[in-house]
Parts: structure tokens; C-alpha cells; sequence
């Protein structure tokens, strides 16, 4: 069966067969293999063709590897989990978005605790846009059921809504209308918060009953062959590209 998933993605990045050869070193007829009979290239040929073409591995190669390999490649995804947001070492945060260069993605509803714990990593936003990473910023929209029924299971009724106006207005309001950085207001019924930072996230489970600061947070590392990265980073994008309300700054809330 022809691996379709691969020629559109050499096609998409202007890729010849003879120039996938030329730069991995073998000969013309196995790229035409692996396209036209699908044929399964080595493993180190998988990896630099994902680089080259920035498509995930298992997506171009679903059947790649045997169970058990995955299991142990998304075992090296995780960098570490803490128990509790809170545990987030300060100097975590820190280098996160110091060392940016690409992009920076927020996923929350209110994000309260980034405007008042971290005012100084989010005064970086305007430098990193500047300097031509992507920004994007997901709030939850204060109006919409979804926040609302947050608060209601973390019993603070209506504070969750006026968290999120408190902080749209004192904290984001100058980075609305700010060349590069984008912000949106997301009605989203979220399992996750999410920090991406280029190759680097911060996954902070939602449970039941429990304010996020005090639930688990996974720090992901991205691996070429991995999917649990790419599994939050569809996600983060599935929610930017279905919201459409942006918040300009100039909003009455």
C-alpha cells in the first residue's frame, strides 16, 4: 500500500524524491519504495525524514514501531510530574520563557496565577513577538457556560468569570493590541491547561472539585517519534483554530 501520508508531506515541502536521497545518502528507487510500495524506512531515516519535512513520526509512520517501543518513547517524553501546580519550581517558569525563540502558547481560563506570579516572564511576550515567535493566548470567555460551570464544581460560583475579567483588563489588556501577540477568548470545555513553550509544555490536569493550582502537571519534552507532545499540541490548535472571539483591549467586560 503506497504511503500517501509521505508523499503529500514531501510534496508539501517541496521535496523531490531524488532530493529526500541526496540528503539522507541512499539511492532514489528506495525513497520510490517507500512511497509508492510503503515500505517502512530504518528508524534513522524515519527521524531525519520527519525533521526535514516537520511532520510527526508515527503520524507518517503509524505502524513504525511495535507497542512496546511506543510505550517507552512516550515514557521519555515526560521530563517530569509534579503533584501539584504549586510545585512548578519558579525557576522552571523562568527559563521556559526566557528560553523561547518560536512560540508560546497559553491554554486556560484565567491564567491568574501566570499575571500575579510571573508578571515579569509575561513582560517577555512583547520582546519574544518582536523578535518573531508565534504568541498565543487562549482565556476563557467570562460569558460563556462552560467558565461558569467551573466555577460551580470548584464551589467559587461566580469568581471564576470575575478572575478572568480581573485579569483580561489588568494584565492583558496592553498585549491586545501588541504586533504578534494574539489573544482569544475560548469557550472550551477544558480537560487541561496548557503552557507550550517551542519544544517544551507544561500539561496541568483538570479534576473534578479541585482548583488547578492543586492538580497534577506533566513537563513534556517533544521527541520526533513521539506522539504524547504532538497529542496536546493538536489539541492546543484544535481549540485556537474553533475560537474566533479575539480580545482587542478595548472590550467592556
Amino acid at each position: 500500500m503506497a504511503n500517501d501520508r509521505l508523499r503529500d508531506a514531501l510534496m508539501a515541502a517541496r521535496f523531490t524524491h531524488e532530493d529526500l536521497a541526496d540528503k539522507l545518502g541512499v539511492n532514489p528507487k528506495t525513497v520510490e519504495r517507500w512511497i509508492t510500495q510503503g515500505r517502512t524506512p530504518y528508524p534513522q531515516f524515519r527521524h531525519r525524514i520527519a525533521v526535514l519535512v516537520q511532520k510527526d513520526e508515527q503520524w507518517l509512520w503509524p505502524h513504525g514501531y511495535s507497542r512496546k517501543r511506543r510505550v517507552e518513547i512516550t515514557e521519555s517524553e515526560i521530563v517530569r510530574i509534579y503533584p501539584y501546580r504549586v510545585d512548578i519550581p519558579a525557576e522552571l517558569w523562568a527559563r521556559l520563557f526566557e528560553k523561547a525563540t518560536d512560540r508560546i502558547g497559553i491554554l486556560v481560563y484565567s491564567g491568574f496565577f501566570l499575571a500575579e506570579q510571573h508578571a515579569a516572564q509575561l513582560a517577555l511576550l512583547k520582546q519574544k513577538a518582536d523578535d518573531g515567535a508565534s504568541i498565543r493566548i487562549l482565556l476563557g470567555d467570562p460569558d460563556c457556560p462552560q467558565v461558569a460551570l467551573r466555577g460551580q464544581e470548584e464551589d467559587i460560583g461566580d469568581a471564576m468569570a470575575a478572575k478572568i475579567r480581573n485579569v483580561l483588563l489588568a494584565y492583558y489588556r496592553p498585549y491586545a493590541s501588541y504586533p504578534g501577540i494574539n489573544i482569544r477568548l475560548h469557550s472550551t470545555t477544558l480537560y487541561n491547561s496548557i503552557f507550550w513553550f517551542d519544544d517544551d509544555m507544561l500539561v496541568n490536569t483538570h479534576a473534578y472539585g479541585v482548583p488547578a493550582n492543586f492538580a497534577p502537571v506533566s513537563h513534556l519534552r517533544r521527541l520526533g517519534s513521539g506522539t504524547l507532545f504532538q497529542t496536546y499540541a493538536r489539541s492546543f490548535d484544535r481549540v485556537w483554530d474553533q475560537t474566533s472571539k479575539t480580545f482587542t483591549g478595548k472590550e467592556k467586560l
